[in-house]
């Protein structure tokens, strides 16, 4: 019991020492240190401005998708209406010459039907 007692004190006095090191702070900073910190600190803002650089740059190639996109579905419906229009006009067309077919095989079947008139 003595043994554990003894050992929660020294785990308890080595934390009280650590936290009024940590409160105490440290004002001197070794020149290496130093000169590690502002390097660390301006590779992290250049790592920002990359970041926002990067951020600005895909907001914009992601208006521009969006633009391609309206103008894909805008020419797929006009391919549509045309592919539409061109079905109507292929019947219309057939139409047109089964009518012409119709015509010009009448014609021919009144000229085959009426007899020649006889000439005496």
């Amino acid at each position: 019991m003595i043994t554990m007692q003894v050992g929660r004190g020294a785990g308890l006095a080595g934390l009280i020492v650590m936290m009024a090191l940590g409160m105490s702070g440290c004002d001197y900073w070794p020149p290496a240190l130093q000169a590690q910190i502002e390097q660390a600190k301006a590779e992290a803002q250049a790592v920002t401005a990359e970041k926002a650089k990067a951020e600005a740059h895909v907001a914009t190639l992601t208006t521009e998708k969006t633009a391609l996109v309206n103008k894909v579905e805008e020419l797929a419906k006009l391919i549509k209406a045309r592919t539409d229009q061109v079905a109507s006009l292929e019947q219309s067309l057939a139409a047109e010459r089964e009518k012409v077919t119709k015509l010009s095989a009448k014609p021919a079947a009144k000229k085959k039907a009426a007899p020649a008139p006889k000439k005496h």
